[in-house]
């Protein structure tokens, strides 16, 4: 493209510029059209691939033939066994007595809530709770 005599050097520059630019993005975009022509023709054989196995008839399998009398069965051998144990809960110490002290007072809750949660089996009701 050729600029008239009288344009400033300043714009001449700035078009040279951005025709350079200009060059540069169509080579990019050119080279990103091939990448994705060329993705496109995998999937496309891909898809072709897939949809044969799909519409395939699927592969017989010949079976062996069924027995007539099926084979005799033998009772299972007994397995020793070790006698068990009954487990039993260890005992738990009960909580603290509590001093009165206000700066142990949370922490004799919590021991209480504990003891109560791990023996739950030792209260029937809550006045046992708070006995």
């Amino acid at each position: 493209m050729s600029l008239p005599a009288d344009t400033p050097p300043a714009v001449a520059d700035a078009l040279g510029y951005l025709q350079h630019h200009l060059q540069e993005l169509t080579k990019r975009q050119n080279a990103s059209e091939h990448t994705i022509n060329a993705t496109l023709a995998g999937l496309t054989a891909q898809l072709q691939q897939l949809t044969q196995l799909i519409t395939a008839p699927a592969p017989t399998v010949a079976l062996p033939p069924i027995p007539t009398s099926p084979p005799p069965i033998s009772p299972p051998s007994p397995v020793p066994t070790a006698p068990s144990k009954q487990w039993t809960r260890p005992k738990l110490p009960s909580p603290p007595d509590f001093a009165g002290e206000r700066s142990s007072g949370q922490a004799f809750f919590n021991s209480c809530m504990l003891y109560l949660r791990l023996a739950p089996e030792q209260f029937s009701c809550d006045e046992e709770k708070i006995l």
